[in-house]
Formats: C-alpha cells, sequence, structure tokens
C-alpha cells in the first residue's frame, strides 16, 4: 500500500494496534478479544437489563458506546474497542424484518428461500444509529487504542438472509447456491454493495480499522469459497481501499484451513484472523511473509486457564515471533468466561507473569 501522509504516520506512532496493521513487529503485541464488549461482563448484563433487548441496544447509540467501551475501562491493557453492534445490521437495511427471539437468536423475514432480493424496499437510514455509536465512541476513546468497526462477509450474511435464521450446516444457502446461482448472486451483489457503503461509513465516522466477519466459511467447497467467499471480500476490500486506502482491512474467514494461503493473496486484506483450528505454526510458515496474523487462541482455553491457557498462548507467541502478530482469541469470547480468566490472558501476553 502507499505510503502515508505525516499526519497518518504520526496518529499510528502511538496506537500499537495500527502499526501491527501496517506491517511492524511490537513485543508484546497488542490485543483485543472478538466479542470483547458483551454478555460475559456483569456491566453489560446490568445495562442490557436495564434497557431491554439486543437490538434496542445496538440502536441506542448512547448505550452501544457505552458497551463498546466497557471492555476497556475494566482491562485497560487491551489496545482496541470493537463496535458493539450485528452482523445482521446489513440485512435490516437491504430491508428485510430483523427480531432476536429470546434463547433462539435472531430471525430475518421474509426469508430469500421465498422471496426474492428485489423485492425487499431498502432503509439505509437503519444504519445512520451505527455510525453515530463510532462517533461517540472515538470520541471517548483514550488516543492510545485503537477503534475496529465491523460488518459480517457477503457469504454468511447469506447465509442468515436465505435461511432466514442461523444454521450450522447453511443447508438452504448452499441449496439456493447450486439450485439458482442467479438468484444467489443477486443477494451476493446486494449484500455486497451495501456492505461498502456501511463499512465506508464507519471509517467517515471514526472507525480506524474494519474487519469483514466470515463466520460461515468452512462451510463451503472449494468452487463455491472462490466464488462466494474470496471474490466478494476481494471486491470489498478493493472499494474501500479506493475510499479510504490508509484504513487497514482485516479478514476472518473461519474455518477456512488450507484455502487461507488463497484468501491471503486474492483478497489483499491487510490482516488474516485465525480461528482456534488453525496451527499457528503452519500459518506463520504457509502464509505471506510480512503479513500480519490475528489470533487464535481457542475461547475455551481461556476458560480453562492455568497451565492449559499458560501453554496456549506460549504456542502462539513463539509461532508468531517473526511477524506482525495481534494477539486475539480464535472466535469469539464464550458467555461464562470468569472475568479473572481475562485478567490471567491479559498478564501473560503483556508480560507481568
Amino acid at each position: 500500500m502507499a505510503s502515508m501522509p505525516g499526519e497518518a504516520a504520526q496518529t499510528q506512532a502511538g496506537k500499537p494496534m495500527l502499526s501491527v496493521f501496517r506491517g511492524e513487529r511490537r513485543d508484546p503485541p497488542p490485543m483485543w478479544m472478538m466479542r470483547q464488549a458483551g454478555r460475559y461482563l456483569p456491566e453489560y448484563r446490568a445495562l442490557r437489563a436495564d434497557k431491554g433487548g439486543f437490538l434496542d441496544l445496538v440502536y441506542d447509540s448512547d448505550a452501544a458506546a457505552e458497551i463498546t467501551l466497557q471492555p476497556l475501562q475494566r482491562f485497560p491493557a487491551l489496545d482496541a474497542a470493537i463496535l458493539f453492534s450485528d452482523i445482521l445490521i446489513v440485512p435490516f437495511a437491504i430491508g428485510q424484518n430483523l427480531t432476536f427471539v429470546t434463547g433462539e437468536g435472531p430471525r430475518l423475514t421474509p426469508p430469500l428461500v421465498d422471496a426474492a432480493v428485489d423485492s425487499l424496499q431498502p432503509y439505509p437510514a437503519r444504519l445512520e444509529p451505527i455510525y453515530q455509536t463510532v462517533a461517540k465512541v472515538r470520541a471517548r476513546l483514550d488516543p492510545s487504542k485503537t477503534l475496529i468497526g465491523f460488518a459480517g462477509s457477503p457469504w454468511t450474511v447469506a447465509t442468515y438472509m436465505a435461511a432466514g435464521q442461523g444454521s450450522r450446516e447453511q443447508a438452504e444457502a448452499r441449496r439456493l447456491a447450486y439450485a439458482d446461482p442467479q438468484a444467489f448472486a443477486a443477494i451476493i451483489e446486494r449484500i455486497e454493495a451495501v456492505t461498502v457503503d456501511y463499512l465506508s461509513g464507519q471509517i467517515a465516522a471514526g472507525a480506524e480499522a474494519v474487519q469483514l466477519f466470515d463466520s460461515w466459511a468452512g462451510s463451503l467447497s472449494p468452487w463455491q469459497f472462490e466464488q462466494y467467499v474470496i471474490a466478494p471480500t476481494a471486491r470489498i476490500v478493493a472499494a474501500l481501499r479506493a475510499r479510504h486506502p490508509h484504513v487497514p482491512i482485516i479478514g476472518f474467514p473461519k474455518g477456512a484451513g488450507g484455502k487461507l494461503a488463497a484468501y491471503a493473496r486474492e483478497t489483499a486484506v491487510d490482516t488474516i484472523g485465525l480461528d482456534e483450528t488453525v496451527d499457528p505454526s503452519w500459518a506463520a510458515a504457509n502464509l505471506p511473509d510480512g503479513l500480519p496474523l490475528q489470533g487464535n487462541l481457542d475461547p475455551l482455553a481461556l476458560i480453562a486457564g492455568g497451565k492449559t491457557l499458560r501453554d496456549a498462548v506460549r504456542r502462539i507467541l513463539d509461532a508468531f515471533a517473526g511477524r506482525p502478530h495481534i494477539f486475539n482469541l480464535g472466535h469469539g469470547i464464550q458467555k461464562d468466561t470468569p472475568i479473572a480468566r481475562v485478567e490471567e490472558l491479559i498478564r501473560l501476553v503483556k508480560g507481568d507473569e
């Protein structure tokens, strides 16, 4: 990427996370945790009990900003805040109805196995409160910390839009992609276009880096992975880079496994997020030299603590000792994670133990 102008370089110099995104090795590495703002924190649970349901919190920008900042208030050694929101805000803006059913998760109607994406009435104003949250967080954030925005990648978002809810095998979306590739391509294209605008809006509001979550990338055949994960991600990266050439983009294709090398080459993301199934030594040896890597502690090893946690952290740190690395989990923090385990992890990574 092109070198940064002087002002941007000075801003980066005081932010360890941004310097690693740009290819610098830091020791100890900067760290954050996926889902670090959320239900494992008692202060989050208290605010949710006071404010109402999940979607109510997302659309209350003051509450969402407070939740985004809660982990850094409790764990000041964390190097980044990640926006509190949800990947299904994009289909909500595309025109599906979105609800969260207690104990069952999100529901989108109408499911696109039964309706065409072109039949939906777009509501781009549904994105505006999220930008307000970003701006409020950035105004309050410690200047040494980095604000990360995010969106779901087109394939993962499409699985929810097709089925109307989450599923472990993503069978409805995969069947639709095989049976009617033109209809499925239209869904992907619509998600892609809205995602570019959505992430661009987050950046304009103050996000300093963005992450694309492809949580269901591992369910696809190699051919479908190329068509529905790599190709749309590459187009989003190119479009964002044209608008915001100095903003790092993290790609997190969970379950990609051996396809990670192709993903890294062909999408041109600035950083690859690794899930917990990836051998860090393999990643260090097989992914492009100098490419920053993020991850990849198993969230259940975090809960275990003790020797299990110490050994897992050491394996990761040793494997990535020769390249830019951001310490993170391999997926989201579990809701039953004890606060003491997070404190223990931070001490291990930051060198206090």
